[in-house]
């Protein structure tokens, strides 16, 4: 299988692939999707934020870095950075992610050796605390968790993880 990081392009195909992964992770974890807007996911596109990895020409995983967090009441729960990076919209192929894909793994080692190379300090995320496997893996690469679990409007809950960045580090 060979596989290139792309920046996304269609966001149609990346809002698909973003949907059907939320509905495989919501049935496995007995918690609702996401309301996903495909209006942000054009933003997105557009910005140039959203990695895409294809694999003999399909979308299998993405992630989306931004250096803004998500738009809401602000709050103490990250340790002080001077320049954070936002991981955000981490999505792997439901097919691959039923075969055990290390996939996730490579989205978040990408995103990390992104982040470093815009001299970023941290990167963040937040995280569903019932995906157990997805917050496993985020905690084998580094990633702590800050402040308690939270809920938005809809009841969906979320913890926020942070990864400290070094000047020159390699991805685990």
């Amino acid at each position: 299988m060979t596989a290139v990081w792309e920046r996304a392009g269609d966001a149609a195909e990346v809002h698909a692939l973003l949907r059907a992964c939320d509905a495989h992770q919501a049935e496995r974890s007995g918690t609702a999707a996401p309301d996903r807007s495909l209006a942000t996911t054009e933003a997105l596109v557009r910005l140039g934020a959203v990695h895409l990895l294809r694999s003999d020409g399909r979308a299998v995983a993405m992630f989306t870095l931004t250096t803004a967090p998500r738009p809401e009441p602000a709050t103490d729960d990250y340790p002080p950075a001077s320049n954070p990076v936002y991981l955000s919209r981490l999505a792997v192929a439901p097919d691959l992610l039923a075969d055990g894909t290390l996939m996730g793994v490579r989205c978040v080692r990408k995103a990390v050796q992104l982040a470093g190379g815009t001299g970023a300090d941290a990167l963040r995320a937040e995280a569903n605390p019932d995906l157990v496997n997805t917050r496993a893996m985020l905690a084998d690469l580094g990633f702590e968790q800050h402040g308690p679990v939270h809920a938005d409007e809809t009841g969906r809950r979320y913890v926020r993880l942070q990864r400290t960045l070094r000047p020159g580090e390699k991805p685990r």
